[in-house]
């Protein structure tokens, strides 16, 4: 099952949704990379107000590539960059402006999980490799903020229609889609272990130290 989020949200909203839903995005999503969330927490951080609006909005961790039509832009390709760099100011981002969605790829760390539950807001994984699928569904460039940064680095305002499918990767309610995916790896492992009568004290490996799915690295 599949829903469609319009931008902006709310808080209701974002609390009905859970980890594993699909969605599809659809309104002014920002993109931001690590320049831009650097910039961006600085700047409320000395009390200086943001030219762009993230309340209620949606921040996708994306560096486009654009290109110049007449006296408009046009997204050539808009694939998901690594979210897990951007924990800390993004789950900054998030308690100060307000942020129901983030876009990404990967995982996301604790800080932004408890950020999240605080505030209702949701972390929705992108797939890598779908840069080209993802450009098709920008039907406008609205606008765009700090090009001194680099095309990429910029903060480009992008009007989308069914961004997506999109995964709930964190929802609002502190739960994780990473951490259900290593509790069911350990499960399994745990009971191979058990089948073979293997000692799962003992390492069996040179590397790496820390068998996947085993306590130790569940973790990390």
């Amino acid at each position: 099952m599949s829903q469609e989020i319009r931008l902006p949200t709310s808080e209701e909203v974002v609390r009905k949704l859970r980890v594993g839903d699909i969605v599809y995005v659809s309104g002014i999503v920002h993109t931001m990379r690590d320049m831009g969330h650097r910039r961006a927490v600085e700047m409320i951080k000395r009390g200086e107000e943001l030219p762009f609006n993230l309340e209620n909005g949606a921040i996708w961790h994306c560096g486009p590539i654009v290109r110049r039509v007449d006296n408009s832009w046009e997204v050539v390709a808009a694939g998901p960059t690594s979210s897990s760099r951007f924990t800390e100011l993004g789950a900054e981002l998030v308690r100060r402006q307000r942020v129901r969605l983030t876009i990404g790829k990967g995982t996301m760390g604790k800080s932004m999980v408890d950020a999240l539950r605080e505030v209702g807001g949701v972390y929705l994984i992108a797939t890598g490799g779908c840069a080209a699928l993802y450009a098709k569904q920008v039907v406008k460039v609205e606008n765009v903020y700090w090009l001194d940064l680099g095309m990429p680095e910029a903060t480009w305002v992008l009007r989308v229609e069914r961004l997506g499918p999109l995964v709930v990767g964190i929802d609002s309610h502190g739960n994780s889609l990473e951490q259900i995916v290593l509790e069911k790896v350990r499960q399994n492992v745990s009971s191979i272990y058990s089948r073979e009568k293997i000692d799962s004290s003992r390492s069996y490996v040179w590397w790496p130290k820390k068998i996947p799915g085993s306590i130790e690295a569940c973790k990390i």
